[in-house]
Formats: C-alpha cells, structure tokens, sequence
C-alpha cells in the first residue's frame, strides 16, 4: 500500500478531496446530477516553516481542515436548501465592518465556537465528573483517576457519535465518509478507481480523523497520569494548555500510520480503525460516483498508478 498524499471529508450529499494546494468538492444535487467544484486552498499554515515543524503542525493542520471543512460543508448545503435564509444579524454586522474579509472572520468565529464546544464537552466535562466520582468513592490514586477519566471522556465520545448516527443525514453522510475511504484505499492499494473496485474496498483507513482524534484520547490518558494536579480549576487549564501538545504527538503517530507496514504501528491503529466501523457506513454505487467524481477532479490517479512501484508520495489525513 502506497500513500497518495491526498485525503478528505464527507459533506451533505458530497464529498470534499485535498491535494495539496487543491481542493474539489462533488456533490450529488437534487436532480441527481454530479456538481464539482475545484478551487485553491493554501491555508494559513502555508509557506510557516516554524509551524510547520514536526509536533507543532499537528494542531495548526487541524485547524486548518476545520475551516475548509466547515467552507465545504456549507457550500454543499447550498444545493438543499428549501428556501433562502434571511441573514443573520451578526452577518450583516460582519458584512459591513470587514467587506470582502466577512467570510474569513464568519469562518473563524465558526471554528472558534466550534473548538470551543467541542473542549468544553470532552476535556473539561470529563475532568469535572472525575473529581466527583473521586470525592463520592474517595480514590486516592491519580493514576486511576486519569484513566477513569480518560474512559469517561471516550464513553462521552462515542455516546456523542452514536447519537448523532441517529439523524438520517447524518447516517447519510457516514456512507459518504466509507466512500471516501474506499477511493483512497482503491488507488492506495494500485487498483483503477472504478465503481467496481471502489466498491471492494476496504472503508477503513488508518488517516482518518476519527483515529486522529482517538489518539488524542489515548495520548492524554498516559500524559494525564503522569501531570498531577489537586486544584479542579487548575487542572482543567493544564489540561486545556497540554491540547496542542498531545495533538500533535498525535498527528504525528497518524502520518507514521498512513505509511508503515509496522505490526506494531498496525496494532496500534486497530482500536481507532475499530472507531471507524460508527463513523462510516457501506455506501451505494451512486455515493461512490460522486467520490470518484471529487478524487478525479484535483488527483491524476492514473499517473500515480503509471508510477506506483517507482515513487512513495506525501500523505494527508483523510
């Protein structure tokens, strides 16, 4: 298996491929039809040699994926929308007082509310319902208490997937995710991307967000158990401080994972790969029409397969 460097994200009735400075996004319209559009994305990480360095990239990526995340998200909505929605005050605030920026600084709230949630419910939560748990049965052991807290937090977790799994779009959108994986995995194994191929396999992949962020669960346990902290408040801000450092050990052991044949490396990637079996679905031969429709627009996979025993390539998350 030969890494293809490139990587993507499920949107509504779509799906959205990176690679490298190009991005495509395809979505499966209304009226059946396949939309593609195709733009550059450099990112703000961009051309920052200090942020891109080994165990610092891996939060700014992230980040980064986020905002063309959101971006892509919201512009295959535009084609389910039932009606035009009126815009919101903060909008036509952001409008009139950064003009042509309004959509960068909307997006950047976006993803700052965003992170914000997403922290709030899984780092800082966990820790607080671990401090009870320990005055109720009276745990002394730090060590317990961070792995406790640790499960708590990857209870939470998947309990938080499974319910969302609920939404009909939302399980739309798993199968969407599976046909990701499967275009990547197709190429990635040498095999032409066709519907038949794509079919076959497997809609697991070691480089996906969903592993990513498992790791980042995993990694805090063991870095939690050695960081003790008494005081509540100060040990949820060491927590929130120690973020960007266990996620980008994290980034780190994924791209090591998207191109090692390591068994250990393997072993390792099983429990978020495990994960993997909630966040994507088996998706129907339409679904990946629109994956192959993404991959083809920003990759020239049939060179890549012309030269696929000769070179190793770059990999991204997908």
């Amino acid at each position: 298996m030969k890494p293809s460097g490139i990587g993507g994200q499920a949107v509504l009735e779509g799906i959205m491929m990176r690679n490298k400075d190009k991005y495509s996004v395809a979505v499966r319209k209304p009226d059946k039809n396949i939309e593609v559009k195709v733009e550059e994305y450099k990112g703000f990480t961009q051309g920052k040699k200090i942020i891109n360095l080994p165990f610092i990239r891996g939060v700014f990526n992230f980040i980064d994926s986020m905002v063309l995340g959101i971006k892509t998200l919201a512009f295959s909505a535009e084609f389910y929308e039932d009606e035009e929605v009126e815009e919101s005050k903060f909008d036509k605030a952001a409008d009139k007082m950064f003009r042509e920026k309004a959509e960068d600084v909307i997006m950047g709230v976006t993803v700052f509310i965003s992170i914000a949630i997403a922290l709030g419910l899984f780092v800082v939560l966990p820790s607080v319902i671990s401090d009870f748990i320990k005055d109720w049965f009276n745990i002394i052991s730090v060590s317990l208490l961070s792995v406790i807290e640790g499960l708590i937090r990857i209870v939470m977790f998947v309990a938080y997937i499974l319910l969302i799994s609920l939404m009909k779009d939302i399980r739309r959108t798993f199968m969407y995710h599976g046909a990701e994986h499967k275009c990547i995995n197709c190429i990635e194994n040498g095999m032409e991307l066709n519907v038949e191929n794509v079919m076959k396999s497997s809609r697991y992949h070691k480089r996906c967000g969903t592993s990513f962020i498992f790791m980042v669960m995993i990694i805090s346990i063991i870095f939690f158990i050695f960081i003790r902290v008494d005081n509540t408040m100060l040990k949820v801000v060491v927590r929130l401080l120690l973020i960007p450092v266990i996620a980008g050990i994290s980034y780190e052991f994924i791209k090591l994972a998207g191109r090692s044949e390591s068994k250990i490396v393997d072993i390792l990637s099983r429990p978020g790969m495990a994960l993997q079996k909630i966040t994507t679905s088996e998706p129907d031969e339409d679904m990946v029409e629109v994956a192959i429709a993404a991959v083809s627009a920003v990759f020239d996979w049939k060179s890549y397969l012309e030269n696929y025993d000769k070179e190793d390539s770059t990999d991204e998350e997908s």
